[in-house]
């Protein structure tokens, strides 16, 4: 009877099997009305499984508002199933985590009719590992265009996104109706435009180097840029790229509260640049983040002279 009064399901890394989540499924469906959140991260459901999660996610009293099914070995022909159930029901659900799941670009095509749906009110989609290229990108940008207002994280870090699959993010992001707050790209080679609702950018384990960083710097220096955390983890940055930043913040200030350069090559000629920049009463920077597992905190910035990054 306890079933009946759960909000919260957190089942992550319990090796539930197909026969576990037929019981659990069952017993959810018997009262699904008081369910919020439901995390199945790290079980592999089968495609029974995947089955009896559908008739769940059908039910119309199902009124779910976040659902991790992240690493759960769904394939591509099972993406289409639990696309088809959550397009019965969409009104109330507002996160989605499918990530590191073998989607691909198939899989996605079947989400995306999901979220081209005008009932769908998704916030935050993560899409993470899931092996989509430029193509699968492209799918996902093209229904986000067309149904681009609620939207607000996206993650797709450690897909095979190039320089194509950047470009219609590009487009997406240029999209007045675009309210993308968190756009998380990490391992991708790109740079990305500016629009002004964007508030975190992780770049990190790009190879921009000074040249790709002096590209990025004319986004910040945009007066309708508010990025409030940019992070550039192990983009062979070096002193003079860190001037370039730091110049570029000089020109607008008012905004970043958090900035990320763990794992670059800034010496101490870069920290020295950084340093001016906290000197501005304007800078709002409230966290820079040094070498691997060390936090530098304004203050102590501000009093070190030879920090070596």
């Amino acid at each position: 009877n306890l079933i009946n009064v759960f909000i919260f399901c957190r089942l992550s890394n319990c090796s539930i099997t197909e026969e576990g989540y037929k019981a659990l499924a069952s017993a959810l469906r018997s009262n699904p009305s008081h369910l919020i959140e439901l995390d199945l991260t790290g079980n592999d459901p089968g495609q029974s499984g995947v089955k009896q999660l559908d008739d769940l996610l059908q039910d119309p009293n199902c009124q779910l508002k976040t659902l991790s099914l992240c690493g759960c070995s769904i394939t591509e022909k099972q993406c289409l199933s639990l696309s088809s159930a959550l397009r019965s029901n969409l009104s109330h659900l507002r996160e989605l985590d499918l990530s590191e799941n073998e989607l691909k670009n198939t899989g996605v095509n079947h989400l995306c009719d999901v979220l081209k749906d005008s009932h769908c009110k998704l916030e935050r989609l993560r899409l993470g590992c899931c092996d989509v290229t430029d193509e699968g990108c492209s799918a996902v940008t093209s229904a986000l265009k067309s149904n681009p207002s609620h939207l607000r994280e996206l993650n797709l870090s450690g897909n095979q996104l190039g320089d194509s699959g950047v470009k219609h993010l590009c487009d997406l992001l240029r999209n007045t109706q675009c309210k993308l707050e968190k756009l998380e790209l990490v391992t991708l080679y790109c740079l990305c435009s500016n629009p002004s609702h964007l508030r975190e950018l992780d770049l990190s384990e790009n190879q921009m180097k000074n040249t790709g960083v002096n590209h990025l710097c004319d986004v910040l220096k945009d007066s309708h840029c508010k990025l409030e955390r940019l992070r550039l983890r192990y983009c062979d940055i070096t002193d003079e790229g860190c001037s370039a930043l730091t110049s570029a913040l000089k020109s607008n200030p008012s905004h970043l509260r958090e900035l990320d350069l763990s794992g670059n090559k800034v010496k101490n000629k870069g920290v020295k640049h950084l340093c001016d920049v906290l000197k501005n009463l304007d800078c709002k920077l409230e966290r820079l983040s040094g070498p691997p597992g060390a936090g530098l905190d304004k203050p102590d910035l501000q009093e070190s002279k030879y920090l070596v990054m």
